[in-house]
């Protein structure tokens, strides 16, 4: 193995680190934030064409 193959194989062990880090974070943000969204009542009128 040359220099260069030992500096790709780090760079794409950076990556999967850096990725499995990510995913672990987005999975924590989603299950401990407040992602409900607001809820309110929406009445609209509705004209039929009903001949």
């Amino acid at each position: 193995m040359g220099k260069g193959s030992a500096v790709l194989g780090r760079i794409f062990k950076l990556l999967f680190v850096l990725g499995c880090l990510g995913g672990v974070a987005l999975v924590g943000y989603a299950y401990l934030a407040d992602l409900e969204p607001e809820q309110q009542t929406v009445t609209l009128p509705v004209t039929l064409n009903a001949d």
